[in-house]
């Protein structure tokens, strides 16, 4: 792998995919880090979205003598023209991996989207690629690095909070139909599953980083309101390899909506409460009954910092990793527990039986397809067709 550049050479980045989470999260987190990041090029097939995109970089200051930022409609060209050194990706999840692959190819490191695949076979081949190239991708799990999140984990992995008992995990949201009407959305193909892959995904990575490696899934879902193919709402019962019980929901049915985390341990409840970002306070330390030592649960209720999750926190983490030449946090082997999670839940709940770690491997149809093949979740077979006969 290359020396990391030095810190006094701004990294050059560019965007693929132009439409609301670039424009809206990744364009500010680029801003707020203006002095480190230089935005060198932007794709996308719609020429439209794309001049509009360019505009709003413009405005937020990445614009200088030679005017916009280049656009491009083919990826392969902009990276062969300003070989960027990180690909920021905001495209629907079926093309992730194909473009994550080209990014690598040409030496760039990646910073996607969820899910950066589609299926565990696909995350392979994408660890395959920066062994070759030297690159990291990393998702965005932007939830990871508020400093909330990032006090919680070390209570719990320094044993503060005492050892981890019972733990609940709740991504309760509500999407009508209007919102499937996207072509790409409730599809296998293009999507890669329902809420499990698409919302709760971003507070299932947060649990297993704050308790660590799960052990076993048994799992429930099921399509009650929504004609899509896969489901609308997911449920699992989980193990830690700690020891640790844990419920997973996840619901794209729930008028009331809210993202929620509790912790159980022997010392302490710790709750997180939110919907798409939280903060310091959104954090709540519960000590258990007769721990009257006043000044250890201040210092749980008071991180060294307040900075809310978002993809900005997220960003800083992923170039202070880019200086150093080092993975990145949310990639490689950590990331892949996450999505190995996700497998897991679908072969539970198709399946009907507990799934372990490490039990979902190549020839396994869970390792090539999220819907593993099910007969009742799989999309139907195109037709055959048919040669004509006669003259």
């Amino acid at each position: 792998m290359a020396d990391p550049a030095p810190s006094t050479t701004r990294v050059r980045a560019a965007v693929v995919g132009t439409g609301g989470i670039v424009t809206h999260a990744h364009l500010p987190a680029l801003a707020a880090h203006a002095a480190e990041v230089e935005l060198v090029g932007a794709v996308d097939v719609d020429d439209g979205r794309l001049a509009a995109f360019q505009a709003a970089a413009a405005e937020a200051g990445f614009d200088g003598d030679a005017g916009p930022v280049a656009g491009y409609r083919e990826l392969a060209t902009m990276l062969a023209e300003q070989r960027p050194d990180l690909v920021l990706i905001g495209t629907p999840p079926n093309l992730h991996h194909e473009q994550t692959l080209a990014a690598l190819s040409a030496g760039a490191w990646v910073w996607c989207e969820k899910p950066l695949c589609l299926s565990l076979a696909e995350f392979d081949e994408i660890a395959d690629a920066e062994k070759s190239s030297g690159a990291f991708a990393s998702v965005v799990f932007q939830h990871r690095f508020g400093s909330g999140a990032v006090h919680a984990r070390e209570l719990i992995s320094s044993g503060e909070l005492g050892r981890p008992h019972v733990a609940h995990c709740q991504t309760t949201w509500y999407r009508d139909a209007a919102y499937y009407k996207v072509p790409w959305r409730g599809r296998w193909s293009t999507e890669g599953g329902g809420p499990t892959m698409g919302h709760g995904i971003h507070q299932t990575d947060l649990l297993l980083h704050l308790l660590g490696d799960w052990s076993e899934v048994r799992a429930l879902t099921a399509r009650l309101v929504h004609d899509v193919e896969s489901e609308d709402v997911a449920t699992a019962l989980v193990r830690f390899a700690n020891g640790a019980v844990a419920t997973v929901v996840n619901s794209v049915i729930s008028p009331q909506q809210v993202s929620r985390i509790r912790i159980d341990c022997a010392e302490a409840t710790v709750e997180l409460t939110h919907l798409y970002g939280h903060r310091n306070e959104d954090w709540v330390y519960t000590p258990r009954p007769g721990l009257d030592d006043e000044a250890r649960v201040a210092r749980w209720r008071t991180p060294a910092s307040d900075l809310p999750s978002s993809h900005a926190a997220q960003l800083a983490s992923l170039l202070a990793a880019f200086r150093q030449g080092a993975r990145p946090s949310s990639s490689g082997a950590d990331a892949r527990r996450t999505l190995e999670f996700n497998a897991a839940l679908y072969k539970a709940a198709f399946t009907g039986r507990t799934v372990r770690a490490g039990e979902i491997t190549s020839g396994d149809p869970y390792y090539a397809a999220m819907h593993g093949d099910h007969p009742d979740w799989a999309p139907p077979a195109p037709e055959p067709t048919q040669a004509p006969t006669g003259s």
